[in-house]
């Protein structure tokens, strides 16, 4: 995994002070119930991948690659503290957490990649995320991006996930487009972020975040929602119905 606009790594005591988290079993930013998270101005956090006509990224290492971004930025120094984007991060998170994927090839990548942001690299994907916006305020590089046209595939099975790595597991009832189970990875992972320590988040950013992305086998899916892992419920905006469980983050430091 490699990163461009490399910035200072945030010491631990730094990830300590990024803006507060939500409780995950209450006021929830995935649950679809209306909360007073529905009154805040909404934000989303914009991601682009690399879509080239000739050479598309694999889908689970776009999937992987996305929820790395979003990893990545919550633990850049600019979303901490004082920092540039820290504002945008907060209010991005005291209101539903929203997170949209676009696709874009060539100029448009180009363009995409001359804004403000990050760009995370996979084995193939390429991914950008940028501070969160108003919802009805995207830049207009990005606004005019598509939302769909990200339906890849794999070339070949995923290999089975490392052992020693966290595993955000894919419902394997419920069907999505890549952009949208990008989306969803992206959530599982910061909902693991957020339930980490200041030291587990230290770690795992150190480590470069390393995580897989896999679809649970149906005999397994009860056992993972039950166990008291990060779970994301989707609000319902897109493609699946509200409250449908579409992710579950397995870190092995939440086991206990």
């Amino acid at each position: 995994m490699t990163t461009s606009d490399p910035t200072p790594a945030a010491t631990s005591a730094s990830v300590s002070r990024s803006a507060p988290a939500p409780t995950p079993t209450r006021d929830n930013p995935f649950r679809h119930a209306r909360t007073s998270r529905d009154e805040a101005p909404q934000f989303v956090l914009p991601l682009v991948a690399r879509v080239e006509r000739a050479a598309p990224p694999a889908r689970t290492d776009a999937l992987e690659t996305a929820a790395r971004a979003v990893l990545v930025l919550l633990s850049d120094v600019r979303t901490l503290g004082d920092g540039e984007w820290a504002e945008a991060v907060r209010s991005w998170q005291d209101a539903r957490i929203r997170k949209v994927v676009r696709r874009a090839r060539g100029a448009e990548w180009r363009r995409a990649a001359s804004l403000p942001g990050i760009t995370v690299s996979g084995k193939s994907a390429e991914v950008r995320v940028f501070p969160p916006v108003p919802l009805d305020g995207w830049p207009k590089d990005l606004a005019r991006l598509q939302v769909s046209g990200t339906d890849l595939e794999d070339p070949e099975p995923p290999a089975g996930p490392d052992p020693a790595a966290p595993v955000l597991w894919l419902n394997p009832e419920v069907g999505m487009s890549a952009g949208k189970a990008m989306a969803q990875a992206g959530h599982a992972a910061q909902l693991a972020w957020w339930d980490l320590s200041g030291t587990a988040r230290a770690a795992w950013r150190d480590a470069g975040f390393p995580l897989a992305v896999r679809t649970a086998a149906p005999d397994r899916w009860q056992a993972l929602t039950s166990a008291g892992l990060p779970l994301v419920r989707d609000a319902g905006f897109t493609e699946v119905a509200p409250g449908s469980s579409t992710v579950v983050a397995d870190h092995r430091v939440l086991r206990g």
